[in-house]
């Protein structure tokens, strides 16, 4: 059933645009299925960042471009496609970026949603019980075209539709994964601070280098820039600080910093902190008792450190905050523990 409101395109980047991008490629989401990807390839739809632009880029189908583009249609019809996302959510809003895209931009799009937990790679799409969950929108040619997202039900795949045809650079899939939990033991370990597990970044001091989102992304990072880095800053004692909000609250019994591919910008030393708050805004307005669990530790260069007998847990936390100093990069934080 398609929502009534008529959607109309948010040009300020909206609250929504700091959760987690449900669809994004590093955590595991897949473009399955479009209906012509002839000049650019849907694969780039989910790429971190806005694309680039190279002018004598080409290729033997025409203009290289950095998102997804199909061929000039001359039959009735328009273009879609098949977006997996990373882990089941709740999607609160898109960005449908069409960066780069100026006289060959979509003039409208629209934006479909399943639950189908068990799919199949031989799926007859159009046959599917898709839900409406943007409909027929506007796009700016080179923009970042953000839509609010008003369904509050769990969705595994969406489909964006382009009318009639053309590229977009990338698209943006903003929600909060939901995990069934009541599948995870009791004395089970797991990384709290996964995004594919449901853990936030919420807030920071300072992110002038690269998004503190990217603490909490599988794997390792893969250079300098994947990876939450402050600038250099020139105050005495200066402490730099993110708080992330666990995936569930729990019992912490591990901690992991990793300075990977941080070498001559890695902070000098951390800390961590942590508390138990059922109101996020509360620990973003440090409204809330912070209880020190980890003292400073001097950290190095390009190394992941391993912090077990160090830490000084006492109770269940539902938030941390890391603390570095006085500035510098950490390319990921693993908080293990097991739910409450």
């Amino acid at each position: 059933m398609a929502f009534e409101k008529v959607n109309e395109i948010i040009k300020e980047e909206p609250g929504f645009a700091s959760l987690t991008d449900l669809a994004a490629e590093k955590l595991g989401g897949k473009a399955l299925y479009c209906t012509d990807d002839f000049f650019a390839e849907k694969e780039n739809l989910l790429k971190p960042g806005r694309g680039i632009f190279i002018a004598d880029k080409f290729t033997e189908r025409g203009k290289w471009m950095d998102g997804w583009e199909s061929r000039r249609k001359r039959v009735p019809g328009h273009d879609w496609v098949i977006i997996k996302l990373a882990m089941p959510g709740i999607i609160a809003g898109f960005d449908i970026d069409t960066h780069f895209f100026l006289g060959n931009h979509p003039p409208h799009a629209s934006v479909d949603a399943l639950y189908l937990p068990d799919a199949t790679e031989n799926i007859e799409w159009e046959k599917l019980n898709w839900e409406e969950v943007l409909s027929k929108s506007s796009l700016d040619a080179g923009s970042r075209n953000f839509f609010k997202c008003e369904s509050q039900k769990m969705f595994t795949h969406v489909r964006l539709h382009i009318y009639p045809d053309g590229g977009v650079a990338r698209f943006r899939v903003y929600g909060k994964v939901v995990k069934d939990w009541g599948r995870v033991k009791p004395n089970e370990e797991i990384d709290l601070a996964a995004a594919l597990n449901g853990a936030e970044a919420l807030a920071c001091n300072d992110m002038f280098f690269s998004e503190m989102g990217n603490l909490l992304m599988p794997q390792r990072g893969i250079n300098m820039g994947d990876g939450w880095e402050t600038k250099r800053n020139r105050t005495a004692n200066n402490r730099d600080w993110v708080i992330i909000k666990l995936a569930t609250p729990g019992l912490i019994h591990k901690l992991i910093v990793d300075t990977a591919h941080f070498k001559g910008n890695y902070p000098d030393s951390c800390t961590l902190e942590a508390c138990f708050c059922e109101d996020d805004e509360a620990v973003k307005n440090n409204k809330v008792n912070w209880e020190e669990i980890l003292p400073s530790q001097k950290l190095n260069a390009d190394t992941e450190h391993a912090f077990t007998t160090e830490l000084k847990c006492k109770t269940v936390y539902s938030h941390v905050r890391l603390n570095i100093f006085p500035d510098g990069g950490v390319s990921r934080i693993r908080i293990f523990g097991c739910k409450s």
